[in-house]
């Protein structure tokens, strides 16, 4: 399996970062929450914003329509217990 390392701090992939857009995170901030990357010495930031790229992002979609858009976004990996706790 052939591995793209976005975040060599925390060994954060470019599938996990594409994963955690696909689940809801829009911004560098937002993917740092769910993994950390980009969070140590910063130099993976860029490269996270390229992977982000300025397509559509579905919290501020729900915003424009005036529906919440707070979650736990690393609560879909997590699995149904901890979604439950939340």
């Amino acid at each position: 399996m052939n591995r793209v390392y976005v975040c060599s701090c925390f060994g954060v992939t470019e599938a996990q970062v594409k994963q955690h857009a696909e689940n809801g995170a829009c911004t560098p901030r937002q993917i740092a929450s769910a993994c950390k990357a980009g969070t140590d010495c910063g130099s993976c930031v860029r490269r996270i914003q390229a992977l982000l790229g300025r397509g559509s992002c579905p919290r501020r979609e729900l915003a424009d329509q005036g529906r919440p858009v707070l979650s736990d976004i690393g609560a879909a990996e997590a699995g149904p217990a901890v979604r439950k706790a939340a």
